[in-house]
């Protein structure tokens, strides 16, 4: 698969979601819809890794799937506020190189 840029998915999800009437939902839907999705996600990371195990007739879902979830709907809330993620990302990046360059133990490349 083809590596996508934050600016191509963007678009893509502007394409999808410029088909209808309703357009983006508010931010404050999109806040409620990304808390549900996060939800969903902490469930099946329980389910794999904590001591909750899913009865039997539970559907099958993924954290990758979850995830991803919560990418889409990370990317309306962008677009409906008309944030660049790409630039956001660079701004995060840049916070946590500066403010955070030596807050963790940084594995050493070089013999001891």
């Amino acid at each position: 698969m083809t590596e996508r840029s934050l600016k191509s998915l963007q678009q893509e999800v502007d394409a999808y979601i410029s088909q209808f009437k309703e357009g983006y939902f508010s931010p404050l839907a999109l806040m409620a819809r990304m808390s549900e999705e996060v939800g969903e996600l902490a469930r099946e990371v329980n389910h794999e890794f904590g001591p909750k195990r899913k009865k039997a007739d539970e559907e099958d879902s993924s954290i990758a799937l979850e995830l991803g979830d919560i990418l889409f709907i990370t990317i309306c809330f962008a677009n409906s506020l008309g944030i660049d993620l790409t630039e956001a990302h660079e701004k995060v990046m840049h916070k946590f190189n500066t403010r955070d360059a030596n807050r963790w133990t940084k594995i050493n490349t070089d013999s001891e």
